[in-house]
């Protein structure tokens, strides 16, 4: 089935790998990080809507984003910049606040933050060493909702600590500074459609990735496009959709989509178009899981192919996860087909 796909955003979603390896154009964190500014300037030329960053800990990738989005903030003026996602686990919910806050500001509004509650990750009780273990009855995932629920209550404006008199401040106070509407573009990074229910019902947009941590046995794009009708109708059941708070929700979804248009494209990706061309379903710890393909081939056969992804015609915005170790020059022209070859004929 062709459906209509109206394609609002296209964004790019680098890990941020660095490895000092043969072929790699990324050898060390300090490429990673200038390398992300530059492909980040480079995306906006080419007409890319969205620059994210994936957020990992104790691995060579990249961590801590605030820093590294405020440099980018510094080098564009239209793009959006993002995260997809930040573990949640790993979070001072105030001090976060101040960062996001800051970020938000120096990029005059740009900020479109993915969240959640984690994935597995190399490092064994990882956020015990930053500090924070769930409380007695707690699991990982609520420790991680907690956290979320200070962080969103802190750029809400929330009055959190009583003022010290002694200082000239009574009454109550709330974290400084604020970024008015920062808490509108708030992302939760579903795996589930549990979890994107309650992620309705929490009033924050919805982020789904390459692989969804359940399956019904139906294709990946069909059980990802039930996932997203489930949170629209829980977002209106919640009724974010009236009053004078109002608003529409924002959905969006990872796709892994390598253009091959030059023999460079094709030595690296040529051999993986029909391997990588179906569903996976496997184990992620304990949890059953279903990966979804990815996109290789000539420009106009993947426009034919994403035209028929249920989850792509539902979304307002699609993250094409790059390989950010073959550089920013690589990464940039295959950004550039996607926009003008294979966007248009999506319609």
């Amino acid at each position: 089935m062709v459906h209509l796909v109206i394609v609002k955003n296209i964004g790019f979603l680098s890990f941020g790998h660095w490895q000092d390896v043969q072929g790699s154009q990324v050898r060390t964190a300090q490429d990673a990080l200038l390398q992300t500014i530059e492909l980040a300037v480079a995306a906006e030329e080419v007409g890319v809507s969205g620059a994210y960053v994936r957020v990992h800990h104790f691995a060579r990738q990249l961590a801590s984003p605030f820093p590294l989005l405020s440099a980018m903030a510094a080098r564009t003026s239209t793009i959006e910049l993002g995260t997809a996602v930040i573990d949640m686990r790993y979070e001072n919910p105030l001090y976060m606040a101040e960062e996001a806050a800051i970020a938000d500001l120096l990029s005059d509004g740009r900020l479109q933050l993915g969240i959640s509650r984690g994935s597995p990750e190399p490092a064994l009780n990882g956020a015990a060493a930053f500090g924070y273990v769930p409380d007695e009855g707690e699991t990982d995932a609520d420790m991680a909702r907690g956290h979320t629920e200070l962080f969103r209550a802190a750029i809400g404006g929330a009055a959190l600590v009583r003022g010290n008199p002694q200082m000239g401040a009574p009454g109550a106070l709330a974290i400084q500074p604020q970024s008015p509407g920062l808490a509108d573009r708030i992302w939760w990074g579903a795996g589930t459609r549990a979890t994107a229910v309650w992620t309705a019902e929490q009033g924050m947009n919805l982020m789904s990735s390459t692989l969804l941590t359940e399956d019904t046995g139906v294709p990946f794009d069909e059980l990802q496009a039930e996932q997203i009708a489930m949170f629209r109708a829980a977002w209106n059941e919640a009724g974010h959709d009236a009053g004078e708070n109002a608003r529409t929700p924002r959905v969006s979804v990872s796709r892994s989509i390598l253009p091959l248009i030059d023999d460079e494209t094709r030595h690296y990706f040529g051999v993986r178009a029909q391997a990588d061309a179906k569903d996976q379903v496997g184990y992620i710890g304990e949890e059953l899981a279903r990966f979804g393909r990815s996109f290789i081939g000539e420009p106009d056969v993947i426009a034919a192919e994403l035209a028929q992804d249920a989850a792509v015609a539902a979304a307002d915005t699609v993250l094409v996860t790059v390989p950010n170790q073959l550089g920013v020059e690589f990464n940039a022209r295959l950004l550039e087909s996607i926009v003008k070859d294979i966007v248009p004929a999506l319609g």
